[in-house]
């Protein structure tokens, strides 16, 4: 079955690998408000990356973009605007029916985008026609990266039962570009994100250790425990101000100055942005 969402509406601990991937993810946000001008916002579907549901447009709120979020079941929206409510962050929150036909108008947001969902949904390719219809400047489609050694390890040794809840096809970016460029966009830039030292399983540490049949004690007391415990929710609130350089010190392979096919080997997502074609 997916991944559980339910869990983390109120345990915030993601751990290392999670907090990592949104403070990079931050990063790349925060490069593209530099690079458009973008005040509003909608990110569609906001389930696709494990953890906290619904905050990876926190940081677009906290510089000031009025954010909408769409999603389609109505207890993970009342999780998320519990969530958004402890942050102090002012949000709104749209049910859908049907992602091939979003209850707005033409050209309502700057940028519309998704991260890691497409797979999850039954017709990704409305989806991505909307993302294009009801942005007037920029779409931003991040999916986890197929090619990558964690994926690979995931899929054929630690989880080979996860590919019976995604269609991997919506991971191909090659399909993403065709669907977006035939919705009238134009390709601005690809790349690769998220390129930490360790392997994308999606799973804890501890997790991966077990179904390797490793039993380490040692080991596994490593990634167990109160001292092992990683929480954005934390660092967002201001309790745990040092989060950030703890985490992104880790970040020497995402900011190496490599051609970004060479990091696709071990990157853990790649994304494309299209913009309007005027």
């Amino acid at each position: 079955m997916p991944p559980a969402w339910e869990e983390h509406l109120h345990d915030y601990n993601e751990g290392l690998g999670l907090v990592y991937e949104r403070f990079v993810l931050n990063d790349f946000l925060r490069d593209l408000l530099r690079q458009y001008p973008i005040q509003t916002v909608l990110e569609a579907p906001i389930y696709g990356m494990a953890g906290i549901t619904g905050i990876n447009s926190v940081v677009l709120a906290q510089a000031g973009c009025a954010v909408t979020l769409a999603d389609d079941a109505p207890q993970r929206l009342a999780g998320v605007q519990r969530i958004w409510g402890e942050l102090g962050l002012p949000v709104r929150l749209v049910a859908v029916e049907d992602w091939a036909r979003l209850p707005f108008a033409d050209e309502s947001f700057d940028l519309c985008w998704e991260w890691a969902g497409l797979w999850y949904l039954s017709d990704p390719a409305g989806l991505l026609r909307e993302l294009a219809r009801l942005s007037r400047r920029v779409v931003f489609v991040a999916m986890p990266n197929t090619l990558q050694v964690g994926y690979w390890l995931r899929k054929h040794v630690l989880e080979p039962e996860f590919v019976r809840y995604v269609d991997e096809r919506w991971a191909d970016m090659g399909r993403i570009r065709q669907v977006l460029e035939g919705a009238g966009l134009r390709i601005a830039a690809q790349g690769v994100l998220d390129v930490p030292p360790w392997p994308d399983t999606v799973m804890p540490a501890a997790e991966v250790l077990r179904r390797l049949g490793i039993r380490s004690q040692r080991l596994e007391s490593r990634f167990t425990g109160d001292a092992w415990s990683w929480n954005i929710m934390e660092y967002y609130l201001g309790r745990q101000p040092d989060l950030r350089a703890r985490v992104m010190k880790y970040a020497f392979l995402d900011r190496a100055p490599l051609p970004w096919p060479l990091k696709a080997v071990w990157a853990h997502h790649r994304y494309l942005i299209a913009v309007k074609a005027r």
